[in-house]
């Protein structure tokens, strides 16, 4: 498959084109961001530990019937996947409460939450990416109604084969983001799943192997993200 030209550079990503018109090649980067890009700075090997733990995630997610853009692997850094129109809604699903969640409610980090919150978020960086309902969704035309209810049911289920997945690995799945497309005419798993995207807290000692600890200068960033991607692999 060859790699044609640039077609977007995302905080994370870079997409180019292929000759075929439905796929294109997902870049992966070392650039790491936090507060809505107000943090920049660069975790070493971070793009390489990020395709392939995501790469690991969609194989398993596509083998439960998930549907996914992944195609496949094509080396350490680039993975080759179909070409959506990604929905301008971010999903994040939250099992404990943390991050955003302990600011916007004044919860304390790592507070049991009597049931799975959903969250939809307008992806906006210009607008900060604001929370919103599926009202909102509706009203500015981001998503059908048919739609709506494919990315919820998509989401539950994946948090719900997530969790145990990570569970096996000794990891506990604290909350994480989603980003679905169109391809088709159906909607599918797009962008990619990692400790950018998630929080995974050490089973057992509640150690934190994920963004956050870039996010809070925790040191230890490079090891945590390989911690994962050894656990993934195993």
């Amino acid at each position: 498959m060859q790699k044609g030209k640039q077609l977007y550079e995302g905080k994370a990503k870079i997409i180019y084109a292929t000759e075929d018109p439905d796929l294109i090649i997902q870049y992966f980067k070392d650039d790491a961001t936090a507060f809505n890009a107000a943090k920049k700075g660069t975790i070493s090997e971070k793009g390489v530990m990020n395709n392939k733990i995501s790469t690991k995630i969609f194989e398993f997610l596509a083998s439960q019937g998930i549907p996914t853009h992944f195609e496949k692997n094509l080396n350490d850094r680039e993975m080759l996947v179909k070409k959506v129109e990604i929905v301008p809604v971010e999903v994040i699903i939250r099992n404990k409460a943390a991050g955003s969640l302990c600011r916007l409610l004044g919860l304390k980090e790592g507070t049991a939450l009597a049931s799975t919150v959903l969250e939809f978020c307008y992806k906006r960086d210009d607008l900060g990416d604001p929370l919103i309902n599926e009202s909102h969704v509706l009203a500015l035309k981001m998503a059908t109604e048919a739609e709506v209810e494919a990315i919820r049911k998509y989401t539950l289920k994946i948090n719900e084969l997530l969790t145990r997945f990570f569970a096996n690995l000794g990891l506990e799945l604290i909350d994480f983001k989603l980003e679905f497309g169109r391809y088709k005419g159906k909607i599918i798993l797009a962008d990619e799943i990692s400790p950018d995207t998630c929080r995974l807290w050490e089973i057992g000692t509640g150690k934190k192997l994920d963004k956050d600890r870039f996010r809070h200068d925790l040191g230890q960033i490079e090891e945590a993200y390989q911690e994962v991607l050894s656990r993934v692999n195993k």
